[in-house]
């Protein structure tokens, strides 16, 4: 199990990861289609941006739950 501490980071990987992967496959199919190979296609688009989205979500994750914070009521 993983410790409590890594909690963030986690909740970002997996984040991360769920979301450049659905995100990646709606651009794969509107650009290429349904075609022969498609899953290499997306699976050849969805890794690059996975690498970028993981940290990025590190980075913005608390900015975004500050303004969340913000527009919510206490």
């Amino acid at each position: 199990m993983i410790p409590p501490r890594f909690a963030p980071a986690v909740f970002g990987f997996v984040l991360s990861a769920l979301m450049s992967f659905v995100v990646s496959g709606v651009a794969t199919l509107r650009n290429a289609g349904p075609v022969d190979g498609f899953a290499g296609l997306w699976i050849g688009a969805w890794l690059p941006s996975w690498l970028i989205a993981f940290p990025v979500v590190l980075v913005v994750a608390p900015v975004a739950r500050r303004i969340v914070g913000a527009m919510v009521r206490n």
